[in-house]
């Protein structure tokens, strides 16, 4: 796939300011998609793909826990669920907001939903796991099962 540059009336100017410039737009654009976005099309559609919350995961040896930052979802819009030895997380997100001047009448309505998936390796009981949800973050602590704990095996690394 070849990246759209700059006009090319602008790239006859071949200025370091221009070549920074478009450097900086297209890493600004995939960081945003995590990929290149190649067109303004491409562009739209990632602002309408899924989002999916960032996480943070520490496993001790008796427990997994993970937090997942989650701004602008509600508690009741959450859905978190354990099946096959896999942690789901699902959740959807809206908000509307409306301004009306003398001059003009602006409406936004943003919304989205999400679903991660994280494997376990192992089947929580029915009481181990607990979860809390304040100002947007979602902790959860798994506590493992006892042939989880025993399952662990050490291996020695020696100079090859």
């Amino acid at each position: 796939m070849t990246r759209q540059t700059l006009p090319s009336n602008l790239e006859e100017r071949n200025t370091p300011f221009f070549q920074s410039m478009q450097r900086e737009m297209n890493q600004f654009f995939d960081r945003f998609r995590g990929q290149p976005v190649t067109s303004p099309g491409e562009f739209f559609e990632a602002l309408s793909a899924p989002m999916f919350p960032a996480l943070d995961m520490s496993e001790s040896e008796n427990a997994v826990e993970i937090t997942a930052e989650i701004p602008g979802v509600r508690e009741e819009d959450l859905d978190i669920s354990i099946a096959q030895n896999t942690l789901i997380l699902k959740g959807e997100k809206s908000s509307d907001h409306e301004e009306k001047k003398q001059d003009y009448h602006l409406v936004e309505r943003r919304y989205g939903s999400f679903r991660r998936q994280v494997p376990l390796g192992f089947m929580p009981a029915d009481d181990a796991v607990k979860a809390t949800f304040a100002d947007g973050v979602l902790k959860l602590t798994i506590a493992k099962p006892e042939e989880a704990k025993r399952s662990v095996q050490k291996i020695k690394v020696s100079r090859g």
